[in-house]
């Protein structure tokens, strides 16, 4: 058995010029990358995990690595990959991407206590 080659990617930087970079397996590609990129704002990002209610985006979510980041910089993302939360604006790491997903079920079961309380003020009671 032989292990799997890396994909590669070249991808053109205004800065360092053709920049050819292992690309990881979760990575959609960069269908929208910018040639005038600097090298340091590369980034790799996997599918969008969108939240959207009545066709309205209310938060999205990817996994993203900008590999040649010069800091690793707490919530803002980097060399190691994340979980890119907008409209968040930062970049979670899974202990904190599991903590989001606490707040969110907190925050479902606070929807269901007003979905009951406004069903029961339709419904007469508290007139």
């Amino acid at each position: 058995m032989s292990a799997e080659q890396p994909r590669m990617v070249m991808l053109p930087t205004s800065d360092h010029g053709d920049v050819i970079l292992p690309e990881p397996s979760w990575c959609a590609g960069h269908a929208h990358h910018d040639p005038e990129s600097l090298r340091a704002d590369l980034i790799h990002a996997g599918p969008t995990v969108e939240c959207a209610f009545l066709g309205v985006p209310l938060f999205c979510a990817e996994i993203v690595q900008s590999p040649f980041a010069a800091v690793d910089r707490s919530l803002l993302g980097g060399q190691v990959a994340g979980v890119s939360v907008d409209p968040l604006g930062k970049t979670l790491d899974p202990v904190q991407l599991y903590s989001l997903a606490a707040v969110f079920d907190g925050y479902a079961d606070r929807l269901r206590d007003l979905a009951d309380r406004l069903a029961r003020v339709l419904g007469g009671e508290g007139r």
